[in-house]
Order: structure tokens, then sequence, then C-alpha cells
């Protein structure tokens, strides 16, 4: 460091408190990663005992619950991402302010229920 130049000042406390807040963004967004995978699994699972399940009980909508929760772990990787990106930007403002967001959580888990829901109708009219 030559004499013209001052040392850049940082506040040791603030920038440990935004470390740990992107180090939990990457933990949440692995979370995700597993979430998504895991459906994506299980959307695949369905969707291979189709010709059973079509010879057994004649369900042939189970090939498109399997394919609804692949295309919802996939919908909630991207939309992870997404928020992950977002909250690294939120991070390095200068001026750091908690915002209350819509929880990805919370959106995922309401489409479950609505997939699930769509589910156990389509089940009950084929058993009638």
């Amino acid at each position: 460091m030559t004499e013209n130049q001052t040392p850049k000042t940082t506040n040791i406390p603030t920038e440990l408190a935004k470390e740990r807040s992107r180090a939990s963004a990457e933990r949440t967004l692995m979370a995700w990663i597993r979430t998504g995978l895991s459906l994506i699994s299980f959307g695949f699972g369905i969707a291979k005992f189709v010709p059973i399940l079509e010879r057994t009980s004649g369900l042939s909508m189970a090939q498109i619950v399997g394919l609804s929760f692949i295309a919802l772990g996939i919908l909630s990787m991207i939309l992870a991402m997404y928020q992950h990106r977002r909250e690294l930007r939120h991070i390095l403002q200068v001026e750091y302010v908690f915002k209350p967001r819509l929880s990805l959580g919370s959106l995922v888990a309401a489409l479950v229920i609505l997939i699930g829901i769509l589910s156990f109708v389509i089940v009950v009219i084929k058993i009638k």
C-alpha cells in the first residue's frame, strides 16, 4: 500500500453477518435441490408403475400424476435458483433491510396438496 492510498474501512460484524446470510441462502438452495430431486424421483416412480396400475385398476391418470410431480420438482428448482440469486443480490446491498417475501416452501406445499387432491378425486371417480 502506498502513502496516498487509504485503507478501506469495513464493518467486520456487518460483513460476517452478510457471509452468514449468504451461507444460509446456499443451504436453502441445496435443500430445495434435494426437494426437487425427491419430487422428480417420486414422479418417475409413479410413472413407472402406470402399466401395473392400468392392468389392475384402470388408473390411466397415474401417468399424469407422475408427470405433475416431475414438473413440480423442476419448477421448484427453477424458482429456488431465482430466489437464491435474488437473495444474494439483496445481501450485497449497502443498506440491507429485511423484507418479508413469499415462502417458496408454502408455494410448493400448496401445489403438492393440489396434486394430492386431484389424485384423490381421480381415484374416487375411477373406483365408482
